[in-house]
């Protein structure tokens, strides 16, 4: 990393890409520019296990299952592409009537690829993974096995990055399109009779920016830039639509060799519309067969939300070393105050601390699209030590990162969402592990005399802690561990809140360099107002791996 200051972009990428994501992009730059050497590491396996889940509270059920599954985990590093992915099926078996039968994929992957060297790249990136659905809509990862509320959810993006100069102006162009889809059960319902909860089904992103400027110095005193870009996301539930169409100018005034302020000004227009449901002789919603609402597309769009005309922010930005980044940002967005920055830090080259603020307006797909931009390109992906489900958390190089606050709601309802985000982690010999927490709030916006009117303006809060870690015991055996803590406080009439807590972890032995025997225990618990007992259970697992 070079100790100069970006061009002014990072104002362009937060808006047009709904977060901030100059961290990354830079990031991704520099694995293309200075890596030369190629490495590329593969590593397949297969594994067969006994598991035993026991009901502690309310009741005192015992099941067992026999889990067999078979994954990679695979990294490629060099000067034109990289990215990472770990990937694993898993197939649980069960017994007798109540048998827990079920079939998960679950995985992560970023990488990118380039096309014109130091001008044009396409990155992508990936997500499947379980989580449960409570009747306040807040999901919570890593179900049990054969948990009636269990969904899964699955999103992907890909797009190409154009980063290239005329001169002394600096030109930078992005897009992106994005998929993401929620299977979840047919309803969720809190109690016999209540109305079912609007799960989000699926949406298709589309984001497009572009940036000219130039940097300080290079040739003015100051840098200057102009830039813009569009976001639609259209999400299934009811033909909702978000719609961000933005175009402004942009300063950056050095101050001193490390920090500089920066500002901009332009014009916004955003709007959020969608249909009504179906309606019965008694005006009642249609609920199709799995469970959601079913769309009336004979009736006109609605608003639900607009904003158009000026918006402006200023802020700084410092950075007084190669592992030293702060911006921050202030000013006026979606007719009211807005916030946003990034943090990072590098005490060493064994641990790192990121933080970022965020402010924007979509649905469920458009957040965890943005999410998995914002992923490092190399990691090493956090699993549950039992069930070998993926836990939201990634670790490497460029710390960890984790998508639990963006995975903590699936209700289908666009939002404005505001938080915060940090992670901590580092690598200390054979130990690499990490923290991440975060808060967000989520604020639904829903068109009057739709089916969704009553969720306009309810709030929903979520907090969330996640940590992992792996470490190597000499050369024959190893240790995981994870925990997690997520509260969801919705603000939805009878939903109340949602506690989930739950700790696993697992200890492998070499028996030869390619097998290896594993042990792991669990326990979990979940306290929701919606439902109406409580529930915690313990598991254990015993079984074998093979590595190829």
């Amino acid at each position: 990393m070079t100790r100069t200051f970006l061009a002014p972009a990072c104002a362009i990428a937060a808006l047009a890409l709904a977060a901030p994501v100059c961290a990354q992009q830079t990031a991704t730059e520099e694995a293309s520019e200075g890596r030369g050497d190629r490495r590329v590491s593969v590593e397949p396996y297969i594994e067969a296990s006994q598991v035993l889940v026991a009901e502690l509270s309310p009741g005192d059920d015992t099941v067992t299952y026999t889990q067999v599954a078979a994954g990679v985990d695979a990294s490629v590093t060099g000067r034109n592409n990289g990215g990472s992915v770990s990937l694993r099926y898993e197939r649980n078996i069960g017994y007798g009537d109540d048998a827990l039968d079920s079939d998960t994929l679950s995985g992560i992957a970023r990488g990118y690829a380039t096309i014109v060297p130091r001008a044009l790249t396409v990155e992508g990136g990936a997500l499947a993974a379980r989580t449960r659905v409570d009747g306040n809509g807040g999901a919570t990862l890593n179900p049990l096995v054969g948990d009636d509320s269990e969904s899964r959810v699955y999103s992907a993006y890909a797009g190409p990055n154009l980063h290239t100069s005329a001169g002394d102006v600096e030109i930078n162009a992005n897009y992106r399109i994005g998929y993401t889809r929620v299977e979840a059960p047919d309803a969720v319902v809190v109690t016999p009779g209540a109305a079912p909860v609007d799960v989000f089904d699926e949406s298709v992103v589309h984001a497009a920016g572009f940036h000219v400027g130039t940097r300080p110095g290079e040739p003015l005193p100051v840098g200057l830039g102009v830039g813009g870009g569009w976001v639609q996301e259209d999400v299934s539930n009811l033909d909702q639509r978000v719609q961000d169409r933005f175009v402004r100018a942009d300063v950056q005034v050095p101050v001193s060799r490390d920090l500089a302020l920066v500002g901009g000004v332009g014009y916004e227009d955003v709007e959020v519309s969608s249909r009504d449901a179906v309606r019965d002789a008694d005006g009642v919603p249609v609920v199709g067969s799995d469970g959601r609402f079913v769309t009336d597309d004979s009736v006109p769009r609605r608003i639900a939300y607009e904003a158009n005309g000026l918006i402006w922010d200023v802020g700084v930005m410092w950075r007084p070393s190669t592992r030293t980044a702060l911006e921050a940002h202030v000013g006026r967005r979606y007719d009211s105050t807005t916030y946003y920055g990034t943090f990072a830090w590098a005490p060493n080259s064994r641990s790192s601390v990121n933080v970022a603020v965020y402010d924007t307006i979509s649905g469920f797909g458009g957040l965890l699209n943005t999410a998995l931009a914002n992923l490092p390109i190399q990691f090493t992906a956090a699993r549950n030590a039992l069930s070998g489900d993926f836990t939201g958390c990634v670790g490497g190089e460029e710390g960890a990162s984790c998508l639990a606050g963006v995975l903590g709601s699936v209700r289908s309802a666009v939002f404005r969402s505001r938080g915060i985000a940090a992670s901590y982690g580092v690598q200390l010999g054979r130990i690499n592990t990490g923290v991440g927490a975060g808060y967000q709030r989520r604020k639904f916006i829903a068109a009057p005399g739709t089916v969704l009117a009553s969720a306009n303006g309810v709030v929903d809060e979520a907090y969330w802690v996640s940590y992992y870690l792996s470490a190597q015991l000499g050369r024959n055996a190893g240790f995981d561990a994870n925990a997690y803590a997520s509260r969801i406080d919705s603000g939805f009439v009878d939903s109340g809140e949602v506690l989930a807590l739950g700790a696993s972890a697992a200890y492998r032995r070499a028996i030869t360099d390619s097998l290896s025997a594993r042990a792991a225990v669990a326990i979990d618990h979940l306290d929701s107002d919606a439902a109406i007992e409580n529930y915690t259970s313990a598991s254990a697992l015993l079984g074998l791996r093979y590595d190829f």
